[in-house]
């Protein structure tokens, strides 16, 4: 049987974003939270990231800022060859690597993919997709939700572990002191600002939107939801906002709606509002079943009407049983005991630790 001592483990997050991010980042937020818990539990941890990232585990930076913020870089391809060339070189310096860099390192982990898992923080529901794991089929892959998975060719399922965040990030706030709905994530046209606008509305409620707005979706601001806020008097448009400005903007809320209109894989914006007890109105796509206790931590809808409804139910909602929703299953302890399991069960990483087993002892040389 292995024994499995404490692990040397590589983290390799997206350069786009810091680790944490300064602002908007979903991914790079939970690979910060489940390194940092990693640490604290006494692993190895190496994270692969920009050199402007925060982390206790040891950093490898390989750009100087989030590639996102340097206005000299136009490509964000080299960066992550050279950081996976690097991966290549230091194969044997690790027990596992953990990719957190959607596809581009399946070509270059071929010799030791039995010692990797690839969490997948995107949707999959792609034709690119199947045509890409139809080639890489045998490499150790997590989805954040099973909802996720539906779209997929048959792979090699090594787990599936939802986001979690750590325990006191955002504090439990027992009353919405704010008196306003919130909208928090991306301004893009699969979020549905344009949905969170005409509930606000309906239901007579301000709104406030903190969001970010990638080169990709300017139009769609500039088009469609700038002129809504500016017609709207209920609307207030706040922009990115950093963790500090999160905690009161969530909590204060007296809820957050989650109008989604894609295959959402996690939605980490509806455990952070139930962190603070904020209750969600989420619309059932994706994995948002997945997370929402129906009627506890907030309301599933399907239609705009649905939503406008769940607006005024908001108060009959106690917010510490949204909180104990997080507390029993979205907590970043659970989520790192989860992954190790899944490293340990690693068919590469268990070799390794037989052959580590059976090594035979080095003692240091007495003094005669």
């Amino acid at each position: 049987m292995e024994k499995f001592a404490l692990m040397k483990i590589a983290q390799i997050a997206p350069l786009q974003e810091s680790v944490p991010p300064r602002l908007y980042g979903g991914t790079e937020r939970v690979v910060s939270y489940l390194t940092e818990e990693l640490v604290r539990l006494g692993h190895d941890v190496t994270l692969f990231a920009s050199g402007d990232s925060v982390t206790s585990a040891r950093l490898l930076p390989f750009c100087d800022v989030a590639l996102r913020l340097d206005p000299r870089v136009k490509d964000y391809v080299p960066d992550h060859i050279v950081m996976l060339d690097a991966v290549r070189e230091m194969a044997d310096q690790f027990d596992v690597f953990h990719f957190h860099v959607d596809v581009m390192h399946y070509p270059v982990i071929r010799d030791f993919v039995d010692r990797t898992v690839t969490t997948l923080h995107g949707r999959l529901d792609m034709p690119e997709v199947r045509r890409l794991y139809s080639v890489f089929s045998g490499a150790p892959l997590v989805s954040i939700s099973a909802d996720q998975r539906k779209p997929m060719p048959p792979v090699n399922w090594a787990g599936m572990v939802y986001h979690g965040l750590p325990p006191d990030l955002l504090p439990f706030r027992p009353a919405p002191t704010g008196g306003y709905l919130a909208f928090l994530g991306r301004i893009s046209p699969e979020k549905r600002p344009d949905r969170a606008i005409e509930i606000a509305t309906r239901a007579g409620w301000p709104l406030k939107i903190a969001a970010k707005i990638d080169r990709v979706d300017r139009a769609y601001w500039e088009d469609r939801i700038r002129p809504m806020v500016e017609a709207s008097p209920n609307v207030e448009f706040v922009g990115e906002i950093d963790e500090r400005r999160k905690a009161e903007f969530l909590g204060r809320a007296a809820g957050l709606l989650f109008p989604i209109d894609w295959p959402e894989p996690f939605g980490l914006v509806m455990i952070e509002a139930m962190a603070c007890g904020t209750p969600v109105i989420a619309f059932r796509r994706g994995s948002s079943a997945e997370i929402i206790d129906d009627g506890v931590s907030g309301f599933l809808v399907e239609t705009v009407d649905e939503a406008v409804a769940a607006v005024r139910g908001l108060a009959r909602l106690d917010r510490r049983a949204a909180r104990a929703c997080f507390d029993r299953r979205f907590t970043i302890d659970r989520v790192a005991r989860d992954y190790l399991a899944i490293y340990k069960s690693l068919p590469g990483v268990r070799a390794r630790a037989r052959r580590a087993a059976a090594a035979p002892a080095v003692h240091p040389a007495r003094s005669v």
